[in-house]
């Protein structure tokens, strides 16, 4: 019964929070989502200093060893931009017309994907840390199982929105985009059964891989996102963007604050 219970919340959670943040997302128009990318690298910076890292350094002792996992994810993700570029214009210099001015400028409004890659990738690792939290949660006390699963949906709407919003800037269609955040969500039911049956293996490796999962977000806002914003100097588009990144951290805040016990 409890393992029902564990699935119930961890699939159930998933489902509400990917379509509310699709209900936000899928209603935008195409040529708002520029200006609201600054949302996404708000939630994103938002979850890993307000959520993650004072989560980690009060849960550790090792404070060096997860400094150094999320310095070794940032350099991670960099080689993994560095493969999926060599990747692209590869394949690009065997297109009609690649070189000229034309293919370039037909190309340069997105990334070709490779920020929303990343950002489903290091979603995945934050998603299975979740479900093993959900797991001992359940496993520790029933009623304890509900309070925290609500907390962990709350925390992940507006992250799911962010990460819409970074899909659809990236490149991928708005199906698409749906499709990968769906995949990434099934994280959340691995590292739920992982931990129901591996429980106190699993949660030794949790700082490490909440690490790997901050340093993809900070990666993904610092060094695709926020020089994308930098590229429209309007002085109207400069205020937006710094409306919208204090709107998605706020969103971090106000609900961290509000709902969710330390996890």
């Amino acid at each position: 019964m409890t393992l029902a219970y564990i699935l119930a919340a961890c699939i159930g959670g998933a489902l509400l929070s990917l379509s509310l943040a699709a209900l936000a997302a899928f209603h935008v128009k195409p040529r708002f989502i520029p200006t609201l990318v600054s949302f996404a690298v708000g939630a994103l910076l938002g979850v890993v200093f307000l959520d993650l890292l004072p989560h980690l350094f009060a849960e550790t002792r090792s404070h060096a060893r997860i400094a150094g996992f999320i310095l070794g994810g940032i350099l991670a993700f960099f080689v993994l931009e560095k493969v999926l570029l060599w990747r692209h214009h590869h394949h690009s210099d065997d297109e009609p017309g690649a070189g000229t001015d034309t293919h370039y400028h037909a190309h340069d409004h997105h990334d070709h994907g490779r920020s929303g890659l990343m950002i489903v990738i290091g979603d995945s690792f934050h998603n299975f840390t979740d479900g093993v939290i959900i797991a001992g949660a359940f496993l520790a006390d029933v009623r304890l199982g509900i309070v925290t699963s609500v907390a962990i949906i709350a925390h992940e709407i507006p992250q799911e929105i962010g990460d819409f919003l970074v899909l659809l800037h990236s490149g991928y269609g708005r199906r698409k985009a749906f499709a990968m955040n769906a995949i990434s969500g099934l994280a959340t039911v691995a590292g739920a059964l992982v931990a129901y049956f591996a429980i106190s293996e699993v949660r030794g490796w949790i700082p490490e891989i909440l690490a790997v999962s901050a340093a993809s977000m900070i990666y993904v806002a610092v060094a695709d996102l926020i020089p994308g914003l930098h590229r429209r100097t309007a002085i109207s588009e400069t205020l937006a963007q710094v409306a919208f990144i204090a709107l998605g951290i706020a969103s971090i805040w106000l609900i961290h604050a509000g709902l969710a016990p330390d996890h």
